[in-house]
């Protein structure tokens, strides 16, 4: 229950439409709903700006499915990450509106609308197989309120595809660059660009490329200033903090 629901709530109780006891048991709820298999953080958006997201991977489709649930019942907008179309039918089950994106393995439901962020987040990858994590930080920044404009396939093997769309690199208020293989991709944006970039390394590539570790060793390494990087295949983590980059632009 974030902000908005709870003021909506005390005005509902001012108003007669909610009893004292209806509003008692709704306070109990509060700072997280313990149901057994999962403590609900009811309280994150007034902490972090964003509510909880749920981590679907690991869980089955039927505890996802009564998160979400229990979730919808004090906000209107709840993102699920990793998750697989089993659990994608458990949550629609539930919540009829929800929506499943394929290529990031996200769902989403969304009730209500949310304030627009200023600025663009550019999404790069350096090739077509980058594109399940970029398209999980896309999914995550659109939910936090932010234009988000994709730029795909545009790694250094080619690297005259990045060059004729450096027009797209100086309008973006933070870019964010998905590379597997040897990851030069943030480099090279980061050598352009005059906003902050967040580097994700994906697990793309082949033996020597250690599920992704020589990507992210390639982005530590940065010459670069201006580059943070996240973990491999962290494409929630990455559209996250661009969110909260963006969302303090003045």
């Amino acid at each position: 229950m974030d902000e908005k629901h709870i003021m909506e709530m005390l005005k509902d109780y001012k108003s007669g439409k909610l009893e004292e006891e209806e509003v008692i048991s709704k306070l109990k709820k509060l700072p997280y709903e313990d149901i057994d298999y999962a403590k609900i953080d009811n309280h994150r958006s007034l902490r972090r700006g964003y509510g909880e997201v749920v981590y679907c991977a690991g869980k089955t489709p039927e505890q996802t499915a009564n998160i979400f649930q229990r979730m919808l019942c004090g906000r209107g907008r709840v993102l699920g990450t990793r998750a697989d179309i089993k659990t994608y039918e458990e949550v629609k089950a539930k919540a009829h509106d929800a929506v499943y994106h394929k290529d990031a393995r996200a769902i989403t439901v969304i009730r209500e609308d949310i304030d627009k962020n200023k600025g663009l987040i550019l999404i790069a990858t350096g090739g077509t197989s980058d594109i399940p994590v970029a398209e999980e930080a896309a999914i995550t920044a659109e939910f936090m309120g932010n234009t988000v404009e994709r730029l795909y396939d545009v790694g250094v093997a080619g690297i005259h595809r990045l060059l004729m769309n450096t027009d797209k690199l100086y309008s973006a208020s933070v870019i964010i660059a998905v590379a597997g293989m040897e990851g030069a991709l943030a480099s090279v944006i980061g050598g352009l660009a005059d906003c902050p970039v967040i580097a994700v390394p994906t697990s793309v590539g082949y033996g020597a490329n250690f599920g992704g570790l020589s990507a992210l060793l390639t982005m530590l390494n940065s010459c670069s200033s201006g580059i943070g990087v996240v973990n491999i295949d962290n494409g929630f983590g990455a559209g996250c903090l661009a969110a909260m980059i963006n969302r303090d632009r003045k």
